[in-house]
């Protein structure tokens, strides 16, 4: 029995599908069968019942779950805790952010975080929310703001912080442009977008296939930069997050329009690991990931509401 068998049994149990536990532990689902099965026969019993629809726990994998998820928690104590001896009392905070988050609060983050929580080392990681959630499941970040976890995963906490509409972003024309565009002209213009696995273009297609709208998508450019740098140069226009285009906008080299009906929106949410262990600055870090929350609202302004208002 090992860390990584119990990690794989804990992911199976919470989603009750080997399937979807492959996907998103992002493991082959043949080598997490084999690892289940080597867990089995070293306890020399069954701890799940497939089915048709999946798999549910037989008694002994009830008690196996109840466990393991103390071991899990018991190991990621350990490890914080002897990081603390290592001749320094900072605790390490590695927190994931989009693109779109990155530049409307970076910079201003490591600062916030320094005087709201001294004694706690921030380090920031940059990725679109799927990155965020792999990295966070192969154990490399604490906490995440990330869009789109809409489904429970293995392992990882949620809690939904609020909505926020896309944009349309245009190059800048030569006379005033009207302040909202319907989502059938947002779409009818040649878009780049971030490529298929980017959650916005999802967004897009659905959003088209349920109006029945074309969807003119000429460029994919999993880059930021590549994607705002064609816009200006009016090779197309996107629909994206209003951070994700901020200094442009704020510099008048970008123009924005708002869609007025069925605007296409994505959740946040912070992220964390199921099994985490407490930080002994807890209510510090709390604080810094509620300020955070309140520093993109005041930035979004009314393309966010928070859920539940």
């Amino acid at each position: 029995m090992n860390l990584r068998q119990l990690r794989y049994f804990v992911g199976i149990a919470e989603v009750g599908n080997i399937t979807k536990a492959a996907e998103q532990l992002n493991v082959a689902q043949p080598a997490l069968g084999l690892q289940i099965r080597q867990l089995e026969q070293n306890l020399q019993t069954e701890l799940l019942l497939r089915h048709s629809r999946g798999v549910v726990l037989t008694q002994a994998g009830e008690l196996l779950l109840e466990r393991a998820r103390r071991i899990l928690k018991e190991v990621e104590d350990a490890r914080r805790d002897v990081r603390a001896l290592s001749g320094n009392d900072q605790e390490m905070l590695t927190m994931g952010l989009t693109p779109s988050i990155m530049l409307q609060l970076g910079p201003d983050l490591l600062i916030d975080a320094k005087n709201k929580m001294p004694s706690v080392s921030l380090s920031l990681v940059e990725e679109l929310s799927h990155g965020l959630i792999a990295a966070m499941e192969r154990g490399e970040l604490n906490a995440a703001f990330a869009y789109g976890i809409d489904q429970p995963r293995p392992g990882i906490e949620r809690t939904a912080l609020f909505e926020e509409e896309l944009v349309l972003i245009r190059p800048i024309a030569d006379g005033p442009l009207p302040e909202t565009v319907t989502l059938a002209e947002a779409l009818s213009h040649d878009l780049v977008q971030a490529g298929e696995r980017d959650m916005v273009q999802q967004l897009l297609k659905a959003a088209a296939e349920k109006f029945s709208l074309p969807l003119r998508i000429v460029y994919e450019a999993q880059s930021i930069p590549a994607m705002r740098a064609l816009v200006v140069r009016g090779a197309a226009a996107s629909v994206i997050p209003y951070g994700t285009a901020i200094e442009e906008l704020r510099a008048g080299k970008l123009a924005m329009q708002r869609i007025s009906d069925q605007p296409p929106k994505r959740t946040l949410y912070l992220i964390r690991p199921g099994n985490a262990p407490a930080f002994r600055q807890q209510e510090a870090v709390d604080r810094f990931f509620a300020s955070v929350t309140e520093h993109l609202l005041e930035s979004l302004g009314s393309l966010a509401r928070r859920v539940g208002s």
